[in-house]
């Protein structure tokens, strides 16, 4: 596997997102999940329309936005997919019991683990590959991803469809497609996450800025 993933990074370096899905969705089969965070159903518009009733994982850590279940909600309504719902194995009431309130505020790493990364290895644990929509110029951690790539971690095929898109290219392709996203990019949140951790972002800054403000923070965990 890791071989494969390491020949298919370099001969399908330069190939369209298209062509990268239908790879991986070949190569796989239902053994193959996409994750996404809800901010806009781009990689789901992309996915869906090669694979018709591909599973897709939302991680519903229990503080976010109500405009992101509800985009969640039209997702699962409007694309032909298997929206699958995955909750940590404690509830924030739980967790604030036992590990005491605002842990987000405190610990925020933990916060993350707790809430993201471990619901996430229990979810993928049933597949060889997942697909993301991360991209290179969202932070500077990402910009050596590659299309495809071998997780160690986790052991299975990792598959970044749109790793070279630029953000005027999601853009074009939702307004060309019609693609749904989440109203809160519209007001001022190009990049959410749970609402506790996520702040408006001035017009020009870092559109992750808005992303654990003041910690130095930059990654939930998920993807380092």
């Amino acid at each position: 596997m890791r071989s494969l993933a390491e020949q298919a990074a370099e001969e399908l370096e330069d190939a369209s997102a298209e062509d990268i899905i239908r790879w991986a969705t070949d190569t796989f089969g239902d053994r193959i999940c996409v994750t996404s965070s809800m901010t806009d159903a781009v990689i789901i518009h992309l996915a869906s329309a090669i694979r018709p009733g591909i599973d897709v994982v939302f991680l519903d850590t229990g503080y976010h936005f109500p405009e992101t279940i509800g985009t969640r909600d039209a997702v699962s309504a409007v694309y032909p997919v298997n929206l699958i719902n995955v909750t940590p194995s404690r509830t924030v009431e739980e967790q604030d019991a036992e590990l005491g309130p605002r842990l987000f505020g405190r610990n925020p790493d933990l916060c993350c683990y707790l809430r993201k990364v471990e619901p996430l290895e229990r979810a993928l644990s049933g597949y060889d590959a997942w697909i993301t929509g991360v991209r290179r110029e969202e932070t500077t951690s990402r910009r050596s991803t590659p299309v495809v790539a071998w997780d160690e971690n986790r052991e299975m095929v990792k598959v970044n469809p749109i790793v070279s898109w630029t953000g005027k290219q999601v853009d074009d392709y939702i307004a060309t497609n019609g693609v749904l996203v989440n109203p809160l990019v519209y007001d001022g949140y190009p990049s959410i996450g749970c609402r506790t951790c996520t702040l408006r972002v001035e017009s020009g800054a870092d559109p992750r800025s808005g992303r654990w403000a003041g910690t130095g923070k930059t990654e939930c965990g998920i993807h380092l």
